[in-house]
């Protein structure tokens, strides 16, 4: 009998192996590049409990311009906040990818290799830091 078990071990880690490549092969099936299921893909790979990660547009914010005087604008602007070019509409990505500190910290190589896994050839992107609202 032991020599029947040990002939059937390797075909039993055989087929452990390929079942679990298999449901692997499936799951990425179930995932595109879609907004929905890149950022389900990346909450489930990386912040599987509180699902922190956010997908958004490359424009978080809407500029405010400063008139000159031959406009004859009123001068005064109320509360602005000084912001980086890239943070506004041409900056060189197409979406952003806004991720909490520790988790960007620990997994920064491994979620860029998952996301361009998914992402179309053409998107461009840039993952930071999520900013407590």
């Amino acid at each position: 009998m032991s020599y029947l078990i040990s002939l059937l071990k390797p075909l039993e880690n055989t087929l452990f192996n390929w079942q679990k490549l298999r449901n692997n092969n499936l799951y990425k099936l179930q995932h595109t590049g879609q907004v929905c299921y890149l950022r389900k893909a990346l909450n489930d790979r990386f912040d599987p409990i509180q699902r922190r990660i956010i997908i958004t547009g490359s424009m978080r914010y809407k500029p405010q311009y400063i008139y000159t005087e031959a406009e004859k604008k009123e001068k005064y602007l109320g509360t602005m906040y000084l912001r980086r070019d890239i943070d506004f509409e041409d900056n060189g990505a197409d979406f952003l990818v806004l991720v909490p500190l520790e988790l960007l910290d620990e997994n920064n190589y491994e979620m860029k290799a998952l996301i361009d896994y998914y992402k179309l050839a053409s998107k461009r992107y840039r993952i930071e830091p999520l900013e407590d609202l």
